[in-house]
């Protein structure tokens, strides 16, 4: 909504909420200064200013009634029709949780702990707090060590999450596993989910044409964002878990042997099938091999050393030549 009309809306509904009595259509053209501004003396024809803004008023209305606003017509307002919004009939009902219920509220607000998004959700406690409801002594509060986190690290979280939100087309720069230098991508993003301690964007690739899945701490600089309608269709269900998953290997069928330094890895040590110490500080383990695998052992660089299969060693050597060239 533009942010114009969303003042217009919400200075109309002041006005119907704050009146005690009907106000009629003439004395609302009078009041509100969208309506004066566009349909005030010197804009034109009585007529048609008459007829736009009937026009407008009636679209107002719709829209806020849209909204949740019940607002009341009443005949016979100096010969017109008045419009008020009663405060009884627009009230909430007062919020009632129970304790399992509040507790839930409260764990839900923790998990954020980067982004603005944690000004929000603490914004919202001290409300309710201040309703009276019971959060500051809620199960969690004693086991904070327990908590749920989702961290944000990235920069580019958030302008992906507006623009995911409002189906805005991104650009911004990716670097690879495997590249040397970052290269720009034209993105229309779908969704953003949170895998394994890392955020992935999926969506589609206006470039490649297909389907893409872009880990955040890989994107570089700054996330730009241009209001332009998507090319493809956003699909009902976007796999973003299940993409990563064959990149890493999850749905391997084959081993791997590397060695690993003792002390590093710990996320392919929790995959790992087997381990053992090989002395000289490094640890043999076996772990599922499949695509995209070569690309996730090259992140953790002079820690791991390939053993077999001979492909995968490959694989790794020629992705961290690539790199060293860069």
């Amino acid at each position: 909504m533009a942010i114009a009309k969303a003042e217009r809306l919400m200075n109309l509904a002041l006005c119907l909420l704050g009146t005690r009595r009907p106000l009629s259509k003439r004395e609302l053209r009078g009041s509100i200064e969208a309506y004066v501004e566009a349909f005030g003396p010197g804009n034109g024809g009585a007529a048609a200013g008459d007829d736009a803004f009937n026009r407008m008023f009636e679209r107002d209305k719709d829209d806020l009634r849209e909204l949740g606003l019940v607002i009341e017509t009443v005949e016979g307002v100096d010969g017109d029709t008045g419009y008020l919004a009663r405060r009884d009939s627009n009230r909430l009902p007062p919020v009632a949780l129970d304790a399992e219920e509040a507790a839930a509220l409260g764990l839900a607000a923790k998990v954020w702990q980067q982004a603005r998004l944690a000004g929000a959700a603490s914004g919202a406690l001290q409300k309710l707090r201040a309703a009276g409801m019971p959060l500051a002594e809620d199960p969690y509060e004693t086991h904070s060590a327990l908590e749920p986190r989702i961290p944000v690290h990235e920069s580019a979280f958030e302008p992906l999450m507006v623009a995911c939100r409002d189906r805005r087309p991104v650009t911004f720069d990716y670097r690879k596993a495997s590249a040397a230098r970052p290269e720009t991508r034209h993105v229309e993003p779908w969704t953003l989910e949170c895998w394994r301690g890392h955020w992935y964007l999926a969506g589609w690739d206006r470039d490649r044409q297909a389907e893409r899945v872009f880990r955040l701490s890989r994107i570089t600089g700054r996330v730009r964002s241009r209001a332009a309608a998507f090319t493809a269709s956003v699909p009902d269900h976007v796999t973003v878990r299940e993409t990563v998953e064959s990149w890493a290997g999850e749905t391997a069928t084959r081993t791997a042997r590397i060695r690993l330094r003792a002390g590093s890895g710990y996320p392919l040590r929790a995959r790992a099938l087997t381990t053992r110490s090989a002395g000289h500080g490094w640890d043999e383990l076996e772990i599922p091999y499949g695509h995209g695998l070569d690309a996730w052992l090259v992140e953790f660089g002079a820690d791991v050393v390939v053993l077999e299969p001979v492909e995968l060693r490959a694989d790794v050597v020629e992705r961290l030549r690539a790199v060293a060239k860069g």
